[in-house]
């Protein structure tokens, strides 16, 4: 943390180290004012709302990665430390940096989280928009997962050969793992503490690889266990409870999360070329080929057993990604010769049942409050916004369940790639990411 004085000795008698971090802070402030820096133009002691204001204090080493692994390095300094929050989630727009643009933002119900580069992490102010705090990236390449611990204070990217968590309070470098040469991570999940990382080995195409399952503490990075697993390494893990969830492209292996020993595979016959779970349910969807003119119907997987319960519907399209909210699923598929437009669907999981469909353009939505909420079709007149349906009445609802709509924003517009984010808690906001022109919009939920 970047410290304010006129570099003389001083020799005045010792100042108590509360008393010396007010003055400092006081003396920053007055400097910061003087030099028309504004809040965020200087550093500050506290994190955002809820902070500790003490000084930031350096990240801890964690344990050894095993074997085949590397130890966890010690953490990188953040680049300025973490400035003070206050406000609630208000409207803004702010342009994102080349790194920052090409990353994944997610929110907490304080805080907006977006992945730099391979493994960095920015936080922004939820009520401008602005950074808070920043650490830099420990690896060169591309970011392939981010997840916010909420529960455990912890923000995690993994990319390259390293996974990098920030504390969500304070804004420091909390841990890293930085794998051995000729490994690199692939996928990401979270849950119940821990942090789970599907990484493999690197090569020239046609090289055979392994691919490894490993299990981090969330809190302090430590290593608990890893397995050698027969997955697909693009697919990303699942966690329901004290389980983790892989799948091959063809078979489900559950795990125990604390041990990683195997406690269920899917049966035989069973095609699960992509796993999706939420609210206590896991579903095989997808396709495992990028193009194809068939694809394995929606399965319901009993979690505890791995046994099909219920084939939700094979409608020849492609399943690509999904949500679950209150015995609902919203899943959304594309043409099998033209990803540029699909539906989402919703499923009623317990009898099968298709609630409603909505044909767009996009297949990024999220459940805010309740509801369902995506964006309107590339070609819809208005030029681009957010529709909410409800769940189980869709766009076709009435009453307190009709489909309400957000104004007409510039990021919203199919061409420029958006996405959405739901903070949660029940903010009012949501966030909408334009990929192609590297911007964040906060906006009112429809």
């Amino acid at each position: 943390m970047r410290q304010v004085g006129n570099g003389r000795r001083s020799e005045a008698r010792p100042v108590a180290p509360a008393l010396r971090t007010a003055r400092t802070a006081v003396l920053a402030a007055a400097l910061c004012a003087g030099l028309g820096l504004g809040a965020f133009g200087c550093s500050h002691p506290a994190a955002d709302s809820g902070a500790s204001a003490h000084p930031v204090p350096s990240a801890a080493r964690s344990g050894g990665g095993g074997p085949g692994r590397a130890a966890a390095t010690d953490s990188a300094r953040a680049s300025f430390a973490a400035t003070p929050v206050t406000g609630p989630w208000r409207s803004w727009t702010r342009k994102l940096s080349g790194p920052e643009a090409s990353g994944t933002c997610d929110a907490t119900t304080r805080q907006v989280v977006c992945g730099v580069g391979a493994d960095g992490l920015t936080g922004r102010s939820r009520a401008t928009g602005a950074v808070t705090w920043q650490i830099p990236s420990l690896a060169a390449g591309r970011n392939v997962g981010l997840v916010l611990a909420v529960p455990d204070g912890r923000a995690v990217a993994a990319g390259a050969d390293t996974l990098h968590a920030a504390d969500l309070r304070t804004g420091s470098s909390a841990w890293s793992h930085r794998l051995t040469p000729g490994r690199a991570y692939a996928a990401l999940a979270e849950g119940g503490g821990a942090v789970y990382a599907l990484d493999t080995t690197t090569g020239p195409p046609g090289d055979t690889r392994t691919v490894t399952l490993d299990a981090y503490r969330t809190t302090d990075g430590t290593a608990l266990w890893h397995k050698s697993v027969h997955a697909d390494a693009t697919a990303p893990p699942r966690v329901i409870g004290g389980r983790v969830y892989t799948t091959d492209g063809s078979a489900v292996t559950a795990r125990d999360a604390r041990t990683g020993r195997v406690v269920a595979t899917s049966p035989g016959g069973t095609d699960c070329p992509q796993l999706l779970s939420g609210a206590g349910y896991l579903v095989c969807t997808g396709s495992r080929f990028s193009a194809s003119d068939t694809f394995p119907p929606v399965v319901r997987l009993d979690p505890a057993t791995l046994r099909p319960l219920r084939t939700l519907r094979d409608s020849g399209m492609k399943p690509v990604d999904g949500v679950f909210s209150d015995g609902v699923l919203v899943l959304y598929e594309e043409g099998a010769e033209d990803s540029s437009a699909g539906d989402w669907s919703a499923f009623d999981l317990g009898s099968g049942a298709v609630l409603w469909s909505y044909h767009t353009t996009t297949g990024q939505g999220a459940l805010d409050g309740g509801r369902f909420t995506t964006f309107t079709p590339s070609y819809d007149t208005s030029g681009g916004r957010l529709i909410s349906v409800d769940l189980r009445a869709g766009p076709k609802g009435t009453g307190a369940a009709a489909p309400r709509f957000s104004p007409a924003y510039p990021d919203t517009d199919f061409s420029r790639y958006p996405s959405v984010v739901v903070p949660g808690g029940g903010a009012g906001h949501l966030l909408v990411q334009s990929t192609r022109v590297g911007a964040l919009r906060s906006v009112p939920s429809p």
